[in-house]
């Protein structure tokens, strides 16, 4: 037994001696990578590793070119390639890996290698990564062009006939799951070739029916409002606000904002320079007039007893409904008026202006309240704040003889509260808003551009005086002295203040003085010819 023991460890040793000269010792001994290693695809037997290197790094090149589909739907896609998804191979070791193959290791390591390729290739997979957030850019910029809103159903209602137009069903990529499926996909089942890749899409069902909306015959609130008193220009634009309006669906839980509505105030958008209220004055603003049909809307939304989610007062009173019931909007202050619709069906929002002027907002839905329940909004004056004195502006790019005044606007403060009853009788009184409004005085702006050193004399000593209606009869002596042949002007001709109570003149600063605040519609073109008749206007409040 001892006899067999030794044989078996000569013919080992004989067997290693063998295997010492037929394989070789270093892998500096072996130039190049043996017949049968491969990555992926590629051959790499007989190659140095440097030439290996640059194969795999032309082939990925290659796949960074693939053409990849990614389909929205048959007919809408976008084809993009691996390398706009910073398509990179992240495992060069595999090289060095490929290269050791028989070459690296004991003697039995080597040779059971070199057994192995007889029989079958050794393949080192290729890895690379991929940026997720490169491919969900593609997808919201490229594929995101696809996207289709659903288009709600619409009605109109002409006569109390309801005509409805179904709506669209839209579509919407699903940009966070569609990106795992591309990244996924190129990472796992890629066959390395041109391919397309299905992107998640969901469908998106429009809001309404013809069966649903037919059901919007009820009047859930409606309320009037005049502009008869307004120019032709603020008429204009209250009835372009209103188309504007006209119309509106407003889904359950849905939020309505006037200023998206009927912004922008710009020419192109049908609006017209008039009066608004600016830091206590009535200035001229495209779209003028356009807080008569907001608050004409608001009044409508709370007799529907809608839930109103941003209101604004105006800065000074108004005069077409009561105190607190208005609702102001202003884009320079990031004013609006938004509601929402707390009801369970849809509502539909008419408005109409008329011949005579009058503004009405009605809100169709279905009536849900029981019919012995009224509701009516009360206002209630906390405060009164008169107004004080007078202010006299200049405008020096006006002749004398312009005078243009704006009243005098008291301040206050109200409340405005919701009473409900039921068959006549109160059942609960709760505040709505409360509103204050900023007093201003009456206020003139006076032309004073003349060559005439004695008119200009005589228009500044009206002026000095600080009292607007002595200073309009001294425009108007002006203008009808020198409509006559040349002559110089009297000033003792000029009248008195036919104030007493006019208080003692007082300095007035031209650089401290506002731009003049007429409306260009009724105003004639500026001269500097102090024979052209007298412009004297009384602004109303907005």
């Amino acid at each position: 037994m001892l006899a067999v023991k030794r044989i078996s460890r000569y013919l080992l040793v004989a067997v290693v001696l063998v295997l010492m000269v037929v394989i070789p010792v270093n892998a500096e001994e072996s130039a190049t990578i043996l017949e049968g290693v491969y990555v992926d695809s590629l051959a790499l037997g007989g190659m140095t590793e440097a030439e290996a290197t640059r194969l795999v790094e032309d082939y990925v090149a290659q796949l960074g070119q693939k053409q990849i589909t990614l389909k929205v739907r048959e007919e809408d896609f976008v084809i993009v390639t691996p390398a706009e998804m910073d398509f990179t191979w992240n495992n060069q070791e595999i090289i060095a890996e490929a290269a050791a193959v028989g070459t690296k290791g004991n003697v039995i390591e080597r040779y059971k290698a070199l057994k192995d390729l007889e029989n079958s290739d050794k393949v080192f997979p290729l890895q690379f990564s991929l940026d997720t957030t490169m491919i969900t850019d593609i997808i919201n910029e490229q594929c995101g062009v696809f996207n289709q809103p659903a288009i709600d159903a619409t009605m109109t209602i002409i006569d109390g006939v309801i005509d409805v137009t179904e709506g669209q069903t839209g579509q919407q990529i699903n940009v966070r799951t569609s990106a795992d499926i591309v990244y996924d996909y190129l990472q796992g089942e890629w066959d390395k070739e041109d391919c397309t890749i299905q992107l998640e899409v969901e469908l998106a069902e429009p809001r309404g029916s013809a069966e649903e909306l037919g059901q919007l015959t009820d009047v859930l609130g409606s309320f009037t409002t005049s502009y008869s008193t307004s120019n032709k220009s603020r008429s204009a634009n209250v009835s372009n606000g209103c188309a504007l309006i006209n119309g509106s669906l407003v889904y359950p839980g849905e939020e309505f904002s006037s200023y998206e509505a009927v912004s922008p105030f710009s020419q192109d958008n049908g609006y017209y320079m008039a009066g608004s209220y600016l830091n206590g004055q009535v200035v001229d603003s495209l779209g003028g007039g356009i807080c008569q049909v907001t608050t004409t809307l608001y009044n409508t939304v709370l007799l529907a007893e809608l839930e109103v989610s941003e209101r604004h007062n105006h800065s000074m009173i108004v005069t077409y409904v009561d105190y607190s019931a208005d609702a102001a909007i202003a884009e320079s202050a990031g004013k609006d008026f938004r509601f929402i619709n707390n009801l369970d069906y849809p509502i539909y929002i008419e408005g109409v202006t008329t011949p005579e002027k009058r503004i009405t907002f009605t809100i169709y839905g279905v009536e849900q309240r029981p019919s012995n329940r009224t509701v009516e909004y009360i206002s209630e004056t906390l405060e009164v704040k008169p107004s004080a004195g007078e202010v006299v502006y200049q405008d020096g790019g006006q002749p004398v003889g312009y005078v243009s005044v704006q009243s005098a606007h008291t301040g206050l403060r109200a409340k405005l509260w919701k009473v409900v009853r039921e068959d006549g009788v109160e059942i609960s009184r709760e505040e709505v808003n409360s509103s204050n409004y900023m007093a201003s005085p009456r206020s003139a702006t006076v032309g004073t551009s003349t060559a005439d050193p004695n008119i200009l004399n005589a228009i500044m000593g009206a002026i000095a005086t600080n009292n607007i209606d002595h200073i309009k009869n001294v425009a108007a002596a002006i203008v009808a002295q020198t409509a006559l042949p040349p002559a110089p002007v009297d000033p003792a001709a000029l009248p008195p203040v036919t104030d007493p109570a006019a208080p003692p003149a007082t300095p007035v600063d031209p650089a401290a003085q506002p731009p003049a605040t007429t409306d260009p519609a009724t105003q004639p073109p500026a001269t500097t010819d102090p024979a052209a008749t007298a412009t004297v206007q009384e602004q109303p409040a907005v």
